[in-house]
This record gives C-alpha cells, sequence and structure tokens, in this order.
C-alpha cells in the first residue's frame, strides 16, 4: 500500500473518530508521522510429566517455534489530537473467529490529551484484560506451564475483544497518581464483528479499573460484568473481580493479587461453582539476569449439593539472561491438583528468544 492510500485510510478513521467522540469539533486531517514493523521469534523445549487424572498429553518432550510480527502505525491531527494503530500477528496461531485469525492482538487508540484516551480493543487489549495477572515475573506467568484450566487470570476475558475503553488521564494528588478506566463490550465473552458488522449475540459486557501509584508502590482494583442469559431462571450477570498490591525498589518487585469470580451459569437453571485465590511473586532483575519465583492457590467453591474441590496450588521458578538481541529463559513449573482433583503435574522449559 503507497502512503497516499495510507493517508486517506487514516483521515476516514480521523474523521469518524472525532465526530462521534467531539461532534461539535470541525473534522481535521491526519498526517502520518511513523510506520514501523517489529518482530520477535523463540524456541522452546518443554518436558512434561503429570499424573492427575483424565488429562492428556500431560507426559512427553517437544521442541516449537513462536514467531510474532509487531505492526504500528501513528499520527496526529491538527488540533493536537493523535491516532495509532497497532497489530500483533501470531504466525503459528489457529485461524479462528475468536482469536482474530492470526492477529493475536489489534487496536486502534485516539490521545486527547487531557480529555484522556479512548481505545478500540478489535482483538485483545483492553484495560481490564491487562490486570489479569500483575504479578512479578522473569519469563511467563505462573500458569502459563500447567494442564489445568487456570481461572486466576479471566479477569478481562469476557470483554477484551469487539470492545472500547475510556481512560483518564493520571491525575497528581500528593505525590501520588491516580487513573481509571471503563470498558463497554456489546457482545461479551464472542469475538469482535467486521467493520460495518453486528455481533452473534446480545449479551453486553463492562469492566472497571483503578489504580494509585507513588514512592514505588502500586495498589489496583477492578470489576468485571457480563450478561448471561437463562430461559429456566431468568437473566443473571458473570461476575469477577481482582485486587491487587505491587512494590518495587531497584532491582526487586514483590506483588500480591487476588481475585473472585461468580461465574454465573454452567447451564440453564444450573449455577456454576464459583472461584477464588490468591497468589504472590517476587522478581529481582540486575544487569542481564532476572530471577523470579511466583504462586498461586486457587479454590472452586462448594455450590448445593456439590462439594468443593481440592486446592490447585501452582508454582514457578524462573530465569533468564539477555545478550543484546538475544534472550535465554529457564522455566520450572509446578502444579499440585490441578482441576482439583488430586494429582501433580510438572513442566520445564527452556527457550531461546531473539527480538528484530
Amino acid at each position: 500500500m503507497n502512503n497516499n492510500n495510507k493517508g486517506e485510510i487514516m483521515n476516514k478513521l480521523t474523521k469518524v473518530g472525532l465526530s462521534a467522540l467531539a461532534g461539535s469539533l470541525a473534522v481535521v486531517s491526519a498526517n502520518a508521522s511513523e510506520y514501523s514493523v517489529t518482530g520477535d521469534t523463540q524456541v522452546v523445549f518443554s518436558s512434561a510429566e503429570g499424573n492427575e487424572a483424565g488429562a492428556t498429553g500431560s507426559n512427553g518432550k517437544g521442541y516449537g517455534v513462536d514467531t510474532d510480527l509487531y505492526f504500528t502505525a501513528s499520527g496526529e491531527t491538527d488540533n493536537g489530537w493523535t491516532v495509532s494503530v497497532f497489530t500483533a500477528m501470531d504466525m503459528e496461531q489457529a485461524n479462528t473467529a475468536t482469536s482474530g485469525g492470526l492477529n493475536s492482538s489489534a487496536q486502534m487508540t485516539i490521545g486527547m490529551g487531557s480529555l484522556g484516551t479512548v481505545q478500540f480493543n478489535d482483538v485483545s487489549g483492553s484495560a481490564a484484560n491487562a490486570i489479569d495477572d500483575v504479578l512479578p515475573k522473569a519469563y511467563e506467568e505462573v500458569w502459563d506451564g500447567t494442564s489445568h484450566g487456570a481461572a486466576n487470570h479471566s479477569f478481562g476475558s469476557s470483554t477484551q475483544s469487539g470492545s472500547v475503553d475510556y481512560r483518564t488521564p493520571a491525575f497528581s494528588l500528593m505525590g501520588f497518581d491516580l487513573s481509571a478506566t471503563y470498558t463497554y463490550d456489546p457482545n461479551a465473552g464472542a469475538g469482535p464483528a467486521s467493520a460495518g458488522g453486528v455481533g452473534g449475540n446480545s449479551q453486553s459486557g463492562e469492566a472497571f479499573t483503578a489504580k494509585v501509584s507513588g514512592m514505588g508502590f502500586t495498589v489496583g482494583a477492578g470489576t468485571e460484568e457480563m450478561n448471561q442469559a437463562s430461559t429456566a431462571t431468568g437473566a443473571q450477570k458473570t461476575k469477577r473481580a481482582t485486587g491487587y498490591a505491587l512494590y518495587s525498589n531497584g532491582p526487586v518487585s514483590i506483588g500480591y493479587q487476588e481475585f473472585y469470580n461468580d461465574n454465573g451459569f454452567a447451564s440453564a437453571g444450573t449455577a456454576a461453582p464459583d472461584t477464588e485465590g490468591d497468589g504472590f511473586g517476587i522478581a529481582i532483575s540486575q544487569d542481564n539476569y532476572s530471577l523470579s519465583y511466583s504462586e498461586v492457590n486457587e479454590q472452586t467453591k462448594a455450590d448445593g449439593n456439590t462439594a468443593a474441590l481440592e486446592e490447585v496450588e501452582m508454582s514457578a521458578i524462573q530465569g533468564t539472561y539477555t545478550m543484546g538481541a538475544m534472550t535465554l529463559g529457564v522455566s520450572m513449573y509446578e502444579t499440585d491438583n490441578p482441576e482439583g482433583a488430586t494429582g501433580k503435574y510438572e513442566e520445564t522449559e527452556l527457550s531461546v528468544s531473539f527480538a528484530f
């Protein structure tokens, strides 16, 4: 696509955004200022061993390659607003409607200066989903290497695609910065609609987040709700909540996070068991080295005549070493009682990644 066509597309996007968000303002042109493509690739060797009941593929070894490309473009309108787009392409990802095909992440962002920011989340990228798991880590989240269907990182998952965020600017108060976000999704729990199209369901969702940071501390929380219809009992909401506290001092970062999921209906008229849990993590980064330990405990609660499941404990010890564009990583995962049943799962990953 030549630069003239790109400029025309950016101009059209700007006109639509300005008309919708500030009808009293005159439509102005957007001038493209930057287009870039970056990427990374990694080779991962994994070794897994587990004796949990009912799991398949728990034991074995294998190599895998993951390559991602990142496309960014940005421009500025005559009134000082900014328009930027971002797309991440996972070259190994299956082409499914819920994942957006090869696009693992895609957003358009309008920066309005002191009025805040509006972001359209076509595929992932919502403010709520960004705080699903904020525990410090050197490599990946603790749930990345488990056979267990972890629920601790589900916050924001129902409103992450096909949604729109409003994000306030940071407000300073007595040495602390305060900010908040609101996310609305007209088709919660589903993938995005095509441009000019409509979603496949009528259940909406919304999410709120807020955080305060200063003097090395960050404290934040969020809630998410998704309308859920049942022909037997009427409407009910699936609700999620999370809260966290982080502290960073030099090379050391420490974090604690809690979550609670009211899972709504498992089927018409039948409530799904709720889940709750917490986790902590500590990471040390010095020069080219990073080390971390994290642990998350998860409990599926009793529901009516159904007893509570065994408590699940996931833990990870990780380390990385960076040499220029190359990073070496190692992670050792362990899960006790995956899926709430007696058993154990262990996984070790060795990776070599390159940024370009």
